[in-house]
């Protein structure tokens, strides 16, 4: 169909380029974020552009929704202005009908959005949460400055002094936290450290002189101590030591599954499956919300109906919240959905409700 094809080109087209912008302006704040902690020394500038691209799926989840509603209301408002809507119902078709057509592209946005949040940007989360945390292991000694605290991932590294060639160290402080449960964290104090350049190896390498190592095991009082004259000290690196992320926006969409009886999971299982069905709503609401007059303009309703979206949008992460605490279930994400979809519906009629309930309030009256 001819309005089909015209109406899919004008939204895609807008909303692609207002996800655009608003993945420029996120993004642009997240380098400037980066080059700041790349100046202070706690990440290798050569992987900035690494962290921002495994991030922007995340990022990508929250902007498509905005974008799609966005490229609808302007879409629409334009269609308004330029009195195609005019010659469009005079030809019998509807708003309505219209919001019919752009049903298959929704489902397309929908399919994107789905994939993003059940496997990309999990994946992306944890190729994150490994490369900030091999860094630690990596460039740790190599980011280390003067009577400065680098911390990063499991590792806590301080030095009272540092040798122009970055291999010798004086005064030492090594703090690695226990990646499980059960096994204690290690502190080491010496006053001397080299490197080692080890062949065909890519874990750093530190021989420390004359200090003392602690085993120090949280929530107990139990410890362990020893006294060294020379001490090596390996660090893997990410290809030789096996990483797992806990945070559980990082976990795969089977293990989220089968711990479902976690509240915490619970609701992250909650928002990727119900949070792609937003676009729906957003496509009832641009409908229902985008009427103008061409003397108004079709940005005079814009900010109104960005704020009610916005606000589906929150609504949707207090619940992520209050499932968190195990306070409601996670029923609660289709019913907030439901509700605004019959709130759209709603709005969608006030053309042919508002003469019934004014006849209504005459009979009252009189």
């Amino acid at each position: 169909m001819v309005i089909r094809r015209y109406l899919v080109r004008q939204v895609v087209s807008t909303s692609l380029v207002v996800i655009a912008l608003l993945t420029l302006i996120m993004m642009g704040g997240q380098l400037i974020k980066n080059f700041g902690r790349a100046a202070l020394g706690r990440i290798d500038a050569s992987v900035l552009f690494s962290i921002i691209g495994y991030r922007l799926p995340e990022f990508l989840t929250l902007i498509i929704p905005l974008g799609f509603f966005i490229g609808l209301m302007l879409v629409f408002g334009r269609l308004y202005v330029d009195h195609e809507m005019a010659v469009l119902n005079g030809s019998g078709v509807s708003r309505n009908r219209l919001a019919r057509l752009l049903v298959p592209l929704t489902v397309i946005y929908l399919a994107v959005q789905a994939v993003l949040m059940v496997w990309v940007a999990p994946w992306g989360i944890r190729q994150f949460e490994q490369l900030t945390t091999s860094q630690a292991v990596r460039t740790g000694f190599d980011l280390v400055r003067p009577r400065e605290f680098i911390s990063s991932g499991p590792y806590t590294i301080y030095a009272g002094a540092l040798s122009d060639d970055r291999k010798n160290l004086k005064d030492i402080f090594f703090y690695q936290r226990a990646v499980r449960e059960g096994k204690p964290d290690v502190m080491i104090l010496a006053k001397e450290a080299t490197r080692v350049q080890m062949p065909n190896d890519t874990a750093s390498v530190i021989d420390l002189i004359q200090g003392r190592r602690y085993e120090i095991f949280p929530d107990s009082a139990r410890y362990s101590q020893a006294e060294f004259q020379s001490y090596r000290l390996r660090l893997e690196n990410n290809n030789e030591a096996k990483f797992e992320s806990n945070n559980v926006e990082a976990l795969s969409f089977l293990k989220l599954v089968k711990n479902w009886s976690d509240p915490v999971v619970a609701s992250e299982l909650g928002w990727r499956i119900f949070v792609p069905f937003s676009l729906i709503v957003a496509l009832m609401l641009a409908s229902a919300l985008s009427e103008v007059s061409p003397r108004q303009g079709r940005y005079l309703k814009l900010f109104p109906a960005l704020l009610i979206f916005a606000s589906l949008i929150v609504a949707l992460m207090a619940i992520r919240t209050r499932i968190t605490r195990d306070e409601i279930g996670i029923w609660a994400y289709p019913a907030v959905l439901l509700c605004y979809a019959i709130a759209a519906a709603i709005f969608s009629r006030k053309q042919k409700l508002a003469p019934k309930l004014k006849k209504q309030i005459q009979r009252v009256r009189f």
